[in-house]
């Protein structure tokens, strides 16, 4: 089969073209992936505008998708179906993968498949791997998520827990701006803590001696900002930093993230007595994050799953999940609709 999948859950215009056969487990093949980055148009907010991005989506969903077949040297009568990630994400983002995918399923006569794209960013784990990493824990790290599933099988997964507040992604943006380092902050965060002291500061940990599978993170940025403006004080507007200060900062804040992250991360794996664990989201590229998590997996002797790099940040090569449902015989009607908020209950079935 041959399935072209679309990805505007957020802003990122992305179409990709993946190949596997009807049945089975065989290894799923990629023709082609674009993926077009919206980033300039928000840097200036040093955030995701919901209206640009949607009317972004707009723009360059046509020229994306004609792209990717170019590049895949197939011609669009081929494909047995088109894929398109409905949920969650922003409503003006999805609604225009959305209609492009359902207009192209009625241009073409072709089936329609449905992507969750928190679903779709475990199975990227899968995409390297020879063997099925299913059953396992799941956990996306992301500029909109922090959570954790136990996923049964690729379209089957329970809630677990997750972030009460900001995710992680959105805490990395926004101490990045506390600190004057440019959006997108995750990077930039990442690249200064390398010559920074993580130990200079000691910041807050939240639930990391409890066992609840949560996590929170405001606290967290609201410790950087009074280390910033000094004690008591939160109006930092005015105060200078050094490259020094900035970069134990950075340091000590990602250094608690990870904790935070790694902790809940094996200790979702101790309560569910499972033994694989799997990442994904734009958080699991960092380098000190997967560098901590997969010691902490080898001395737990659990089976580590990390989405290669360069299929953390949204993409559409991640919605190759759409061939599960494809082989299951799980196609939608094209009354289907979006889903902006759908996090508790990952699964379509």
């Amino acid at each position: 089969m041959k399935i072209l999948t679309l990805e505007s859950t957020c802003d990122e215009t992305a179409a990709a073209i993946v190949e596997a056969s009807d049945t089975g487990n065989s290894e799923i093949g990629v023709l082609a992936s674009v993926v077009a980055s919206q980033t300039e148009l928000h840097v200036e907010f040093k955030g995701v505008v919901p209206e640009i991005a949607a009317r972004a989506h707009v723009e360059r969903i046509l020229p994306v998708i004609q792209r990717v077949v170019e590049e895949s040297g197939i011609e669009l009568k081929d494909l047995d179906a088109i894929a398109v990630a409905n949920t969650p994400g922003l409503s003006g983002s999805l609604l225009v993968g959305l209609m492009a995918a359902k207009s192209l399923c009625l241009g073409l006569d072709k089936p329609l498949l449905a992507v969750n794209h928190l679903q779709a960013h475990i199975y990227a784990c899968q995409l390297e791997s020879q063997e099925s990493i299913y059953p396992c824990v799941g956990m996306i790290v992301s500029g909109g998520h922090s959570h954790l599933y136990r996923f049964r099988d690729a379209l089957d997964a329970e809630y677990l827990g997750g972030t009460i507040d900001d995710a992680a992604g959105e805490a990395f943006d926004k101490v990045a701006t506390m600190l004057g380092l440019p959006y997108p902050g995750g990077p930039e965060v990442s690249r200064v803590a390398q010559s920074g002291d993580e130990t200079a500061w000691s910041f807050p940990r939240s639930f990391i001696h409890e066992d609840r599978l949560d996590f929170s993170f405001s606290g967290l940025k609201t410790a950087v900002r009074y280390a910033i403006a000094g004690p008591g004080k939160t109006d930092f507007a005015s105060v200078t930093l050094d490259d020094q200060q900035v970069a134990d900062l950075a340091a000590s804040f990602q250094a608690a993230v990870v904790d935070c992250l790694v902790t809940k991360a094996l200790q979702a794996v101790r309560q569910t007595g499972l033994k694989q664990l799997c990442v994904g989201g734009g958080v699991a590229a960092n380098r000190r994050f997967r560098g901590q998590l997969t010691e902490a997996c080898k001395e737990a002797n659990v089976l580590l799953h990390i989405a290669p790099s360069q299929f953390c940040t949204d993409n559409a090569v991640m919605g190759a999940i759409a061939v599960e449902r494809y082989r299951a015989g799980l196609f939608e009607s094209l009354d289907l609709d979006i889903h902006p908020g759908l996090v508790r209950v990952p699964h379509q079935r």
